[in-house]
């Protein structure tokens, strides 16, 4: 399934979401993922919930999945993917029970190059970022009240100390993720195990997928964020700081 709308229920109040956060934080602390999805199942249900995937695999969509069938599954088509991360897409919303939410930039690339010039990604890859994921996202996500996402601790020194539940002060509602405590080795066990997909580039020397031009294959060993905007000063895109 997908879909390029958003959800319309009602949301409870900031301060209601706020309060829920910091309960759940307390209560779960190092809780099993598993644990944290069913926390957001009696909370939330899945018509509030949704889920950020890169598609460099679905382990997060599938995790989400088994505990709320159906929830929606954001997938920031930025302009800029390689085609085995749509090839991903396609497996995503084929095989799991979920629904394909494309999220897409204001501006085409075309009209983006015509209004800041061409490859903005390489002078100015913030605005590049925010322009075609960071914006995009936080539109999308006023229509839920709590998201999941697949950051996890072992990525980069930036998400070290990733809490399973926070509130997300920027974009006003509640952040999720579960996946926080484990390893890439977990991920691809995982994903191995359950038949999940993956993008194939993981088994090519990309740990973390981002857009075509600003991603590089990564050294055995080093860093799996450092094939990310590898020639720049740059180690995120502005979605998780």
């Amino acid at each position: 399934m997908s879909s390029t709308g958003t959800p319309t229920s009602t949301r409870r109040s900031p301060d209601e979401l706020r309060a829920l956060a910091a309960a759940g934080a307390a209560e779960l602390d190092e809780a099993s993922a598993d644990e944290v999805i069913a926390w957001v199942a009696r909370n939330f249900g899945a018509e509030a919930a949704a889920v950020a995937c890169s598609m460099a695999d679905a382990v997060l969509p599938h995790t989400v999945s088994r505990r709320l069938p159906g929830v929606d599954v954001l997938f920031l088509d930025t302009g800029y993917h390689f085609a085995q991360t749509h090839d991903t897409r396609g497996d995503v919303a084929r095989l799991l029970p979920v629904r394909i939410v494309d999220v897409l930039p204001e501006r085409t690339v075309t009209e983006q190059d015509a209004e800041h010039g061409s490859e903005l990604f390489a002078r100015d890859p913030n605005l590049c970022c925010a322009l075609r994921k960071v914006d995009p996202l936080h539109r999308v996500l006023g229509g839920y009240e709590v998201w999941f996402t697949g950051v996890r601790r072992d990525e980069a020194p930036t998400r070290a100390n990733t809490p399973l539940i926070a509130w997300d002060e920027r974009n006003g509602l509640v952040k999720v993720n579960p996946l926080a405590a484990w390893s890439f080795e977990d991920i691809l066990d995982y994903a191995g195990t359950h038949n999940v997909p993956v993008n194939p580039l993981m088994a090519q020397g990309y740990p973390s997928i981002g857009c075509a031009p600003c991603t590089k294959p990564v050294a055995e060993g080093d860093d799996p964020r450092s094939g990310r905007w590898a020639s720049l000063a740059k180690t995120e895109c502005g979605l998780h700081l």
